[in-house]
């Protein structure tokens, strides 16, 4: 096997202290085939003059700890000539980036973040991966660094706590405080390198993050210490403070170490879908051998080899070989489908069982797999109107902390300047808004990562809020409600004719059209049907029926099949459609069909009404019809005949009466209800993600699963509410308590590092919840 030179070129593979990658790293970029890996055209979305070489960029970036840092990433690349529109969430460490091809280029924009402290890479790039691992990492020496020093200074701090006054002659004293300043010194220098960075960034920048009012807090201890070591006859040499120094900076690594663990997992549902396509894969060359190229490379026609455990790179169908494939995250199927020759293979689903050759169908954009990571994306970018408020909330009370810092420290200056300085420090270090920003993105990215994994895709985070006041639930009928299939019900044959030869003249015919009625003629008969009548010269009559001749004992039969007028029978009133079939004779037998109702239909409604939500039933279909179905699925209130905007009418009332109501659709054919609904589903595999209206896009084929949506959207809202709650709790106790020296600064920064963690692993239980049962 050949090894391709067209490998993906990683991006961050810079130096192990590198803050940004390399300027001729960057520069690779700025290719357009290397950009269009984590960017999309917007020329077709927003009308070919607008949006004439503009591009939506998505990027994972690294450095962010709070919301303040995601104001001041949007402030840097807004300054960038071209770019357009900036979007960065803070909870899931991503930006969007709309940017002008004619002005600028993604090196200028990514290079932008250099020496902030921040760092951009592209969402989908091979070795971001790494550059975390490196990262934690780097993070874990520093958590070490500090644990280690933090336990001798503890040491050589404690003689002091346990003794009596004068009972340690003063020169032991002293040496002891030199020996924890040397011990200190590792720890500031090293260990709290991230603060202080964040912190000139925040004033190069006139911008104000919570690495700044901890930054100041840690400088502050550890000058007020050095020069109570230094002169321990001066101002501040009645005490020194490098445990509580040590402490909390062990505290606050301690974390954020945590916090950022815990987000990836929180975040794993999203992250396993985004990143599921292989980098590399084995194609067929002219002279048969195979090389490994980079998925890029790729064109439609190239014939592929998958080998088991790898994901099928593209849309295609099999060639050669037989597998099992593994389809959850994009069908909501959990089980492995068989696929063998023939049969079709979707991008990002994973070869489970032997190596398989594929011919590529579809690329990139054009694939199933491109468009849910699209809106994955979207997602995770996505802020709800409570975390919007805690952003816009953020600097400014930062800017309340430094104030109370400030009060805080003249009020006790009086007193004891020491203690006032450490008055001062515990407020700057207590006082921690990351809590509140966290609160409702985290338990938001959480439940959609939770959804996504059962098969529900999430368009709008805001809709998880809106989906727990639901009390109206309203499903279409065709298609959502029923498959879009017939299912034949009843058989009225004349006399001499038996149900079974009806059914064979009648299947002969059917054969011949693609029309719903016909393919449920011939799905009834069944494949094992005993040698069908030969029929020719089959014609079809559009919006009538087929007309044919049988062959039979060497005489030619005419043979109709379709609707009464077109047969020449009587209409027979029905709760569905009729198919009649008619020869020389005239009328021979009748097909009643009724659209198949889902298995799980009447287990789901019954499971709504349980949960206290009013079920309802619109369809543009006859209202017999209508009637019929809503009555198998015991769904009371129908209404049969409506056009679309009949059906917004229904909705517009029931809101008025003071409803809130979500919509069960196909996606498009339900557009302006859709719309309108406080939530909407589009339900289906074969909805097109793209244009549908939907805040919720169910991927598998269980009604069973709006009920457990919504259960878990009404989960989710009490964990915001619980995390709200310990934020703004956690504050209004922490800052009084530190005002008046109640609260030390080792024990502030526990306390600060503990509000975020608690959040954090709030919001994990929606992700580890286990699944319910399928109705």
């Amino acid at each position: 096997m050949q090894e391709s030179l067209a490998d993906p070129i990683p991006l961050a593979r810079a130096p192990a202290g590198a803050d940004a990658p390399a300027p001729d790293q960057l520069a690779l970029l700025d290719a357009q085939e290397e950009w269009q890996a984590f960017s999309r055209s917007l020329a077709g979305s927003r009308g070919a003059d607008a949006a004439a070489g503009r591009w939506e960029s998505t990027v994972a970036l690294e450095g962010m700890h709070c919301a303040a840092c995601a104001g001041t990433i949007e402030q840097v690349l807004r300054g960038v000539p071209g770019v357009l529109e900036v979007e960065v969430s803070a909870a899931a460490r991503r930006g969007r980036v709309v940017w002008d091809e004619r002005r600028t280029r993604p090196s200028r924009w990514i290079g932008a973040l250099a020496g902030t402290g921040y760092r951009a890479l592209p969402a989908h790039d091979v070795a971001a991966s790494a550059q975390r691992q490196a990262d934690t990492r780097r993070m874990l020496w520093r958590l070490g660094v500090a644990g280690l020093c933090m336990m001798q200074v503890m040491m050589y701090a404690a003689p002091v706590y346990f003794s009596a006054p004068g009972e340690i002659a003063p020169d032991l004293v002293h040496l002891l405080r030199w020996a924890q300043w040397v011990l200190s010194v590792p720890v500031v220098l090293f260990s709290c390198r991230p603060f202080f960075a964040g912190a000139w960034r925040d004033l190069r920048l006139r911008r104000i993050s919570m690495d700044l009012p901890v930054a100041l807090g840690m400088a502050i201890t550890f000058v007020v210490s050095s020069l109570g070591t230094f002169e321990p006859d001066g101002m501040f040499g009645r005490e020194v403070y490098f445990d509580s120094l040590t402490m909390f900076v062990f505290f606050l690594l301690t974390g954020r170490w945590l916090e950022l663990r815990l987000r990836d997992r929180s975040a794993g549902a999203l992250e396993a879908l985004m990143h599921r396509l292989p980098d590399s894969i084995e194609r067929a060359t002219a002279s048969g051998a195979w090389e490994r190229v980079a998925l890029r490379r790729l064109r439609v026609g190239d014939r592929l080899r998958v080998l088991p455990g790898a994901a099928f790179p593209a849309d295609g169908e099999i060639l050669a070989g037989q597998t099992a494939v593994d389809e959850a995250l994009l069908t909501g199927e959990s089980r492995p489908v068989a696929r063998g020759v023939g049969e079709a293979v979707v991008a990002g689903s994973h070869n489970l069982g032997a190596p398989v050759e594929m011919r590529v169908r579809a690329l990139g954009e054009d694939t199933r797999y491109a468009q849910i990571v699209a809106l994955m994306e979207r997602v995770a970018l996505d802020k709800p109107r409570l975390a919007q408020l805690a952003d816009r909330l953020a600097t400014p009370f930062l800017v309340g902390v430094l104030l109370a810092a400030l009060l805080a420290g003249l009020w006790w200056w009086p007193r004891d300047p020491g203690q006032a300085v450490m008055v001062a420090v515990a407020v700057l270090v207590v006082t921690c808004p990351c809590a509140l920003s966290l609160a409702t993105p985290a338990a938001m990215l959480a439940s959609a990562g939770a959804l996504a994994r059962r098969g529900v895709l999430v368009r709008r985070l805001q809709a998880i809020e809106a989906l727990a006041a639901v009390d109206t639930v309203v499903f279409d009928k065709t298609g959502t409600l029923t498959r879009d299939a017939f299912v034949l019900t009843r058989t009225t044959v004349r006399d001499g004719v038996t149900p079974e030869q009806a059914l064979a003249l009648a299947a002969a015919l059917a054969r011949h059209s693609l029309h719903p009625v016909s393919r449920a003629l011939v799905a009834a008969q069944g494949p094992d049907a005993r040698p069908e009548p030969v029929v020719e010269a089959v014609r079809e009559h559009a919006g009538e029926g087929l007309a044919a001749e049988l062959v039979r004992d060497g005489q030619r039969v005419p043979l109709r099949l379709g609707s009464a007028a077109f047969c020449g029978v009587p209409p027979r009133p029905a709760d569905g459609p009729v198919s009649h079939l008619a020869d020389d004779q005239g009328w021979l037998a009748s097909f009643e069909l009724h659209e198949d109702l889902r298995a799980d239909a009447a287990v789901a409604v019954a499971t709504l009404r349980a949960q206290g939500v009013r079920v309802a039933l619109l369809s543009g279909d006859q209202a017999q019809a209508v009637r019929h179905a809503g009555g198998r699925a015991g769904i009371d209130e129908v209404l049969g005949a409506c056009s679309p905007d009949d059906k917004l009418a229904w909705l517009q009332a029931a809101q008025r009466a003071g409803a809130r109501v979500a919509m069960v659709g196909d996606g498009l054919n339900d557009g302006p209800v859709l719309a309108a609904a406080e939530v909407s589903f589009a339900f289906g595999r074969a909805v097109p993600l793209a244009q549908g209206r939907s805040d919720f896009v169910v991927l598998d084929e269980r009604l069973g699963t709006i009920a457990r949506t919504r259960t878990q959207a009404m989960r989710t809202l009490r964990v915001v509410r619980q995390n709200l709650g310990w934020a703004m709790a956690y504050n209004l106790v922490g800052i009084p308590l530190a005002m008046s020296s109640w609260m030390s600064a080792w024990a502030a920064g526990l306390g600060m590092a503990a509000s975020s963690l608690l959040v954090v692993l709030n919001a994990l239980r929606l992700n580890t919840a286990p699944q319910p049962e399928n109705p």
